[in-house]
């Protein structure tokens, strides 16, 4: 039987809730995943996934899970031991930037995704991703046209805004950024020149400055429109690269 994608519809709410996620539950996917992915802008560093797993003896989320980019860096720090306690299991993947240069940021997505997931001792009966787009899903194990019949990945369901919606994807968000973004600062200290204390590899001027005077180093995604690379300068069309560093300032 091919896979299909479960759309759930979820009210307006000023923070996460469990409300979708308690109406999934009823419709039998007793074990749910929530999952959210930082990084997929950036010029440097990995793409990282966080999943978080919940039952029905999950209660209400800790206090102040929301969408990642909505808090201070010191509230995220603070949530992580909360999200512990309070999910069934947790998990973060990664996918670098070699990886994002051979297979492209969509299937590298999915890898780390699928990385995460390999980490935790429960199979989730859904997962929930953020978006339009299930990204994590091989589309050669779905469709009339699959190539093979051996299903890898738990059933998905893609909801627009669910790190705005969904407390488990919420939670995600935040294991994911907080994981990733010491990363960036630990790489920070052995190429001190792009600013990722600040930027996390994401295309702020001092990172593009540093980039056309000096070149890219291993960590940065070659494949992509870096400045300082022949033939490969940011141009007026590039504009996404700095729309996605500015939507991780908040």
């Amino acid at each position: 039987m091919p896979r299909r994608t479960i759309r759930p519809v979820g009210g307006r709410s000023r923070k996460p809730t469990l409300r979708v996620e308690r109406a999934l539950q009823r419709d039998g996917y007793a074990v749910l995943a929530g999952m959210d992915e930082v990084g997929r802008g950036a010029l440097a560093g990995p793409v990282t996934v966080g999943v978080v797993v919940i039952d029905i003896e999950c209660r209400t989320a800790p206090q102040g899970v929301k969408d990642s980019k909505l808090l201070t860096p010191a509230a995220r720090h603070a949530l992580v031991p909360r999200i512990h306690r309070w999910s069934r299991a947790y998990a973060v993947g990664h996918a670098w930037p070699e990886e994002i240069d051979a297979i492209g940021i969509i299937a590298a997505l999915r890898l780390a995704g699928r990385r995460a997931l390999a980490q935790i001792a429960v199979t989730p009966d859904l997962v929930i991703l953020d978006g339009n787009h299930d990204w994590l899903t091989d589309p050669a194990e779905v469709g009339l046209l699959a190539l093979t019949t051996d299903v890898t990945t738990p059933p998905v369901t893609t909801m627009i805004k669910a790190d705005l919606k969904c407390s488990s994807v919420a939670a995600a968000s935040v294991l994911a950024k907080v994981t990733r973004d010491a990363m960036m600062v630990e790489y920070a200290r052995e190429h001190t020149a792009y600013g990722w204390a600040e930027n996390k590899g994401y295309a702020a001027p001092e990172h593009l400055a540093a980039l056309a005077a000096g070149g890219p180093c291993p960590l940065h995604r070659r494949s992509w429109r870096l400045p300082g690379v022949a033939g490969n300068d940011l141009g007026d069309s590039d504009g996404e690269y700095l729309a996605a560093y500015e939507s991780e300032l908040a």
